[in-house]
């Protein structure tokens, strides 16, 4: 009867404890989601992914993924003369920019929605209104098409479409979170501060993955 009252609180103990540690190696407990739609190859899962590009930086530089290999990166659409969503969207990159500038793990990709007239030369003048960091956030163009299909099958955000507005292009106020294996892990309002907050929060979450 005393040895049995004494062995029920010890295997008690060891139960939560292997609880505690199962749940401590389970990574669904650590990780952010991954958006996008999954499929399974044998015994693995294969997440969606950002495909390849190549556009053309703020420089005139030739700009592919090798700039995002084994980083993480902060994807948004924009357009220069945008008077609505824009500035306040661009505002809160600088935040980001402000954190994480030192980060050589880290960069951001700011693709128009407008290369028309979003040039490289445009495209420079505005990323120096806002003191963007060389290297570090990049302000792309390139064929419409091609943002057009980076904005719906890779970034999964609204498709670019003329609304009949005086501006006369739709895109998403989303920033997206980039992981380095190329999978969003976090999609955020950029115009909302406190889901930015939420994002540079996330960033450091990933950077322990």
């Amino acid at each position: 009867f005393h040895s049995s009252r004494f062995i029920l609180p010890v295997l008690v103990s060891l139960l939560l404890s292997n609880c505690k540690d199962a749940r401590s190696k389970d990574p669904s407990t650590q990780l952010l989601p991954i958006y996008g739609t999954k499929s399974l190859q044998g015994s693995d899962t294969v997440y969606h992914q950002v495909a390849p590009f190549s556009f053309t930086d703020q420089f005139g530089r030739t700009v592919t993924q090798a700039v995002t290999q084994n980083k993480l990166y902060v994807a948004d659409f924009f357009f220069v003369s945008c008077q609505n969503i824009c500035p306040a969207m661009t505002n809160q990159l600088t935040r980001v920019q402000a954190r994480f500038k030192e980060d050589s793990n880290f960069v951001m990709l700011s693709h128009t929605v407008n290369p028309a007239h979003d040039t490289a030369e445009v495209l420079l003048m505005y990323s120096e209104k806002y003191a963007a960091k060389k290297d570090f956030w990049f302000f792309l163009t390139g064929k419409k098409e091609d943002l057009n299909n980076m904005a719906e099958k890779s970034y999964l955000v609204n498709g670019l479409q003329d609304d009949g507005t005086p501006e006369g292009f739709v895109h998403s106020e989303k920033f997206l979170l980039v992981d380095k294996k190329k999978r969003i892990r976090g999609i955020y309002d950029g115009t909302d501060s406190l889901q930015v907050d939420k994002m540079m929060e996330d960033i450091l979450t990933l950077k322990k993955e």
